[in-house]
């Protein structure tokens, strides 16, 4: 599956699909990068920079068995450069390559951004590090970068990503790592997020997350949703499948991303087990079209506005009798307000 597959599939609420080992993985006889090796993999004519004359941009050496890259230094013009699925953990032959905008090194050695050329490449969108041995952020920078992938490394705190850094980072994916809260993450511009499989118990600083439109949570360890905020004005698809959120009330903090979003994934919780949990969530999000893959029916949106309407005259029912009305001015009261309300809803209808 391809990094875009991966995306989708975590958008629509799929399978992810996984890489396998295999008995044909074999240790792999470790080399050094030649400009031969180079040049067998160099395509994508293009005009050079200064518009003087064309160079080869792109160049795929995966699978190489690659721990040294020492001679890609020369090759000033690269502009997409994939070197997944080697030996490497230093980067620094990269920073002659300032034209670099696409950036692969999956499945490889990194164990530290500290001492990496990142600060050289200023023009870099994509980066993706998925499967390498990183810890921490300390030494990561990309003013130009659009899209940042370190899905499958150890990653335990987001406490570099801040938006002087990151000021057009728009997806970020950190999957697979073992961070247990989302707080650190001060990227006002960021529109996706995916953090599925992680030990994830709390939701915090998504209050900072403005322009935020997916959010996807898949296999934490939440209990509650709690952390939710109105300031996150743009959010369309939460994904919180296979959590540990075990009661109604757990989410009731839904109700502050009522106007904006539209999907909703919660399969693989204990709520979904013991209730009617599609009623209970319709009854806060009376906008959404999709509960986890089945879309959200007229008629199940119509059973949650009536069991909204029996909820309100229950409870100012309750109010009222508490207060010491008298019982035919509190059967008067609750026909008006229900006749109100209906006639609010002809009226406002479509």
């Amino acid at each position: 599956m391809s990094e875009k597959d991966a995306v989708l599939s975590d958008v629509e609420g799929e399978e992810e699909t996984q890489p396998e080992a295999t008995e044909e993985e074999e240790k792999v006889q470790v080399c050094h990068l030649t400009k031969e090796t180079i040049g067998q993999g160099l395509s994508l004519l293009c005009r050079t920079g200064n518009g003087l004359g064309h160079a080869f941009v792109k160049v795929d050496l995966i699978d190489k068995g690659l721990n040294d890259i020492a001679s890609i230094r020369s090759f000033i013009h690269l502009r997409f450069v994939d070197i997944s699925n080697n030996q490497l953990t230093d980067l620094s032959h990269l920073e002659s390559l300032t034209h670099l905008l696409w950036l692969k090194v999956d499945n490889n050695a990194v164990a530290s951004f500290k001492g990496q050329p990142f600060a050289q490449l200023t023009y870099l969108q994509r980066l993706s590090m998925a499967g390498n041995r990183i810890t921490e952020l300390d030494g990561l920078v990309g003013p130009a970068l659009e899209s940042l992938n370190l899905t499958g490394n150890g990653i335990q705190r987001l406490n570099g990503f801040q938006s002087g850094c990151f000021a057009n980072l728009v997806t970020l994916e950190l999957r697979g790592n073992q961070l247990d809260t989302t707080d650190g993450i001060n990227l006002p511009n960021l529109q996706q997020l995916y953090l599925a499989q992680n030990v994830i118990k709390h939701l915090e600083g998504l209050e900072r997350m403005e322009r935020l439109t997916t959010l996807h949570l898949r296999d934490n360890q939440l209990e509650t949703l709690d952390g939710l905020s109105p300031n996150m004005k743009c959010l369309q698809y939460l994904n919180v499948r296979g959590n540990a959120i075990l009661e109604e009330n757990a989410l009731k903090s839904l109700a502050l991303v009522s106007k904006t979003l539209r999907a909703l994934v919660l399969t693989d919780n204990p709520l979904v087990e013991s209730t009617d949990y599609r009623l209970s969530v319709l009854m806060l999000l009376t906008q959404l079209e999709r509960i986890d893959k089945d879309p959200v029916s007229p008629e199940e949106v119509a059973q949650a506005k009536e069991r909204i309407k029996v909820k309100l005259r229950h409870t100012l029912f309750l109010y009222l009798a508490w207060s010491g009305i008298h019982f035919c001015s509190i059967v008067f009261f609750l026909t008006a307000c229900i006749s109100f309300q209906e006639l609010k809803e002809e009226m406002s209808g479509p």
